[in-house]
């Protein structure tokens, strides 16, 4: 009886000294958290998609109460209406942002870009791009397997069947990147909206040389850099035989549309255009002299 009770009365003073020693620990090493920390998390939509730039909502929430301002941060899931609660919690000035969409930068469709083998394998565009250049003589263009359509959370992108190509759903868009970092072949940016959703951009990204982007291609761009010396605004720029539209710099003249002799270039949800005055007016008739009536010698009387 005396060995169960020292026994019962050994256990309770350890289990004792060690509450005692994990309580001190936890006083001296505990780690403060800022309630507003929560606060905006709580408004966040927790959609953990990393468009914000920081590894999901809670980080975006630490961000953004240690920073003290919300310069640089965005939600684009929550938008504007989001960013605005969180500035009322931490009492900040909430600037506005820009709205972004997902730009699909290939418009290799399979009337433009005609398929040169078949791909037997996992319906996938990492493991496609991982074993070959694709299915058509263009190894930068879009491979068609959908990776893009399955990271994104919203359903804002889907596959063409008729194309080929993925399209995105400016109403759904959030610019969260998912499709962005899904792609291997790096064809789909985050691009201002632009006004009235207007956008012009280089619907290419083949850095082959003219003659065989064209050949893989019939819209490819050929690095012929028309676009470059029409653009007023030095928005464009000529690398590795690819245009690019800086999107800030770009005041949307649409010049270098019309200078692109292979329709890469891309103006998006613009009005048409005026059907142009005639290159010249109508040569006027020649002027005729008028006659000058012969007077008729009188007879003298």
């Amino acid at each position: 009886m005396n060995v169960i009770l020292i026994a019962v009365i050994s256990l309770g003073a350890i289990a004792l000294v060690s509450a005692a020693i994990l309580y001190i620990a936890s006083k001296k090493f505990a780690v403060y958290e800022d309630p507003r920390i929560a606060q905006v998390g709580e408004v966040l939509p927790q959609a953990n998609c990393g468009g914000c730039g920081y590894p999901g909502c809670s980080g975006f929430a630490d961000a953004c109460v240690k920073a003290g301002s919300l310069d640089g941060k965005f939600c684009p899931v929550g938008g504007q209406p989001v960013m605005t609660q969180i500035a009322e919690i931490l009492g900040l000035d909430a600037t506005a942002a820009e709205p972004m969409v997902a730009v699909v930068r290939c418009n290799g469709t399979c009337a433009n870009r005609p398929r040169t083998n078949m791909y037997d394998g996992a319906k996938s565009c990492a493991i496609a791009a991982s074993l070959y250049g694709g299915e058509t003589g263009c190894s930068f263009g879009c491979l068609g397997c959908g990776d893009c359509v399955e990271a994104c959370q919203f359903d804002a992108i889907h596959m063409n069947p008729e194309t080929g190509l993925p399209e995105v759903d400016e109403a759904k868009c959030t610019a969260c990147a998912a499709c962005v970092k899904a792609c291997p072949k790096n064809i789909i940016e985050i691009r201002p909206q632009g006004k009235k959703s207007r956008r012009i951009y280089v619907q290419c990204v083949n850095k082959d040389k003219g003659g065989i982007a064209r050949k893989a291609c019939t819209v490819a761009c050929i690095g012929c850099g028309k676009c470059v010396k029409v653009c007023p605004f030095e928005a464009i720029t000529l690398e590795n035989n690819l245009a690019y539209i800086d999107p800030i710099k770009c005041k949307s003249c649409r010049k270098c549309e019309e200078a692109c002799p292979q329709n890469t270039i891309i103006a998006l949800n613009f009005p048409p255009r005026k059907p142009k005055a005639e290159d010249a007016a109508p040569a006027a008739a020649p002027k005729v002299a008028p006659a000058v009536k012969a007077e008729t010698p009188q007879a003298e009387a």
